[in-house]
């Protein structure tokens, strides 16, 4: 008797629950979520605001420069001298460093920095990995006015001292070659990270099948892994040079304060970033052609950097190599 009353109990708590009203099973509202979605939303259109206020003030001021009668756009882009003093500007100059530069800059990075991306991922234990890798960030961390005094008072002495075993003289102290150098040694933590993780995500199976062919670690490691990773390192070679080219304090202090063109690394010339550090500082009048022609500068190098990172978006798309 009591297991038929607590049947029929049970009985009439089902039917009581299907003549209940439907169970709700959409997700509940969550507050706190709804405002990290909005303060990423909020985040997003800032960064988006910043960048068009950017080209507004450069595009702004650009067209004041150029709508002086005492340059023109052909003179800007056509011409290899740059002297706001005498009336001459032509970009050239300026452009001539900054590529010095940022080529010895890259030549420096890019093998040290694939090469400690290629160890960290593929030959260090979990411990030295736990070690190297922050040791080698901090490089990342040191201030570039740090890296500025410490190519004019060491690489500098250093370069002169080397190179004057070989019969080469460095007419100054001032020169390209040296903060080119200085400037590589700050990137390298940038594209050792990138092409790190473009190499950790290259999946293990691809490591075992060359395993199991009979390859070697550093046949795997060159041959299968670096391959596969291409777009990534690729896309860090790119960023690194992007960064180079934008570096302003190491060449302020240590390429030289005047516009030369040339491409040898052992003059002094001034980059892009160094003459906009250089004349920012000065006594110049608002509104004056030499303060205008600082906008067409920054507007110059902000389009090149934007052409290098496209490049560097078309190769991570057309290299990227996608696995199941």
């Amino acid at each position: 008797m009591a297991d038929q009353a607590r049947a029929g109990a049970r009985d009439a708590a089902l039917s009581a629950a299907d003549t209940s009203a439907p169970i709700n099973l959409g997700a509940r509202p969550r507050i706190g979520e709804s405002v990290i979605q909005a303060l990423l939303f909020i985040c997003g259109i800032l960064t988006i605001l910043t960048t068009i206020g950017i080209i507004f003030v450069l595009g702004r001021e650009s067209l004041t420069f150029f709508q002086n009668d005492a340059v023109t756009l052909g003179e800007f882009f056509g011409t290899f001298s740059w002297q706001p003093v005498a009336g001459q500007f032509g970009i050239w100059a300026l452009i001539s460093a900054t590529l010095v530069t940022s080529v010895i800059a890259i030549v420096v990075s890019l093998p040290l920095g694939l090469g400690a991306a290629i160890y960290l991922s593929e030959y260090a234990t979990p411990r030295a990995r736990g070690i190297l890798k922050p040791v080698l960030e901090i490089l990342a961390g040191v201030p570039s006015v740090v890296y500025g005094y410490f190519a004019l008072q060491f690489m500098t002495p250093l370069l002169r001292t080397f190179l004057g075993w070989f019969g080469i003289e460095i007419p100054s102290i001032y020169n390209m070659l040296s903060p080119g150098i200085v400037i590589g040694i700050m990137i390298i933590p940038l594209i050792s990270s990138l092409s790190e993780d473009a190499l950790s995500a290259v999946p293990s199976s691809l490591r075992q099948a060359a395993y199991g062919l009979g390859s070697t670690k550093f046949e795997t490691a060159t041959k299968i892994v670096v391959p596969a990773a291409l777009s990534g390192i690729l896309a860090a070679t790119i960023i690194g040079i992007s960064r180079a080219v934008g570096e302003t304090m190491i060449v302020a202090l240590a390429a030289g304060a005047g516009p030369n063109f040339t491409f040898n690394p052992l003059l002094a010339a001034e980059t892009m970033t160094g003459h906009i550090a250089r004349i920012s500082g000065g006594d110049l009048s608002y509104g004056s052609i030499a303060y205008q022609s600082i906008f067409a500068i920054g507007l110059t190098l902000f389009l090149l950097t934007l052409v290098l990172n496209i490049i560097s978006g078309y190769i991570v798309r057309r290299y990227r190599e996608v696995y199941e």
